[in-house]
């Protein structure tokens, strides 16, 4: 799917004014459960050996992606999501393919055999185009990246999209499998992590729609004065993992990675 997205980080206070702007023109994601609608997602982040993609990020290329597994709920609750998201200046690619959570590993991925449990052509394609980047870069977890998501999908729009992600929380990780059952979560949502400057801890509200922007959306980033922010949540976590441990770094091998990416 090819679209458009902004984030923004807005303090928590403000969600419920900007909930009843929406309601209108959104209606709650059918895949989340409660009063507000939610969901939990863990995410688990790969990089090459030299953090070529969190780097992308960080000096801002104008072409780049992430390489990511993604599920809901509690570990194994859900399938595992195999997901490559591009993007080439202001638009967003995403493919993505639903793995059974008890297939998802390292095999799976760095294997030729393609497996059986695919229901269509696409699906096959969307992972083999996972695989390929995998390899090609040699991908390993780095990070876990957990939240909790408030979601809305349009109703008057083709596609649109606004979510709410709060309690982010992150830990390192060097398992393919483990999904955040073993290890100690650390959060990142706190003004000083999030690193903009805000003298509060913020929600990231992202908005998402295809090529086109609708008015209504225009009109909530205008009323309520909102300002586009680059967070990437991965970066955050890699970033804030450096106050306790010491950022990975970025050197002569992290800079020719990154141009040959």
């Amino acid at each position: 799917m090819t679209r458009y997205e902004a984030k923004y980080i807005i303090p928590r206070s403000r969600v419920p004014e900007i909930r009843a702007f929406i309601r209108p023109f959104c209606r709650p994601d059918p895949f989340t459960h409660g009063d507000p609608p939610e969901y939990t997602i863990t995410t688990l982040q790969l990089d090459d050996p030299y953090y070529s993609l969190h780097n992308a990020k960080a000096f801002e290329a104008v072409s780049r992606f992430k390489l990511r597994a993604r599920t809901y709920g509690v570990a194994g609750a859900a399938p595992v999501f195999a997901e490559v998201k591009a993007k080439l200046e202001e638009t967003i690619i995403k493919t993505r393919v639903a793995i059974p959570f008890d297939a998802w590993n390292k095999e799976l991925v760095f294997g030729v055999r393609l497996p059986d449990f695919f229901q269509s052509e696409r699906q096959e394609i969307d992972f083999l185009q996972f695989r390929r980047l995998a390899w090609e870069i040699g991908a390993e977890p780095k990070v876990l990246v957990r939240y909790i998501r408030e979601s809305y999908v349009g109703t008057v729009d083709q596609y649109a999209r606004v979510t709410f992600d709060r309690n982010l929380q992150y830990q390192v990780t060097g398992s393919w499998t483990d999904f955040g059952r073993s290890g100690l979560w650390r959060g990142m949502d706190s003004a000083e992590a999030q690193g903009f400057g805000l003298p509060y801890s913020g929600v990231v509200m992202e908005v998402k729609a295809l090529s086109y922007t609708p008015v209504w959306v225009m009109d909530l980033v205008e009323r309520f004065e909102l300002h586009k922010s680059g967070n990437c949540k991965y970066s955050t976590a890699i970033w804030r993992e450096g106050v306790f441990t010491g950022y990975p770094g970025t050197n002569a091998e992290t800079e020719e990675a990154l141009v040959n990416l």
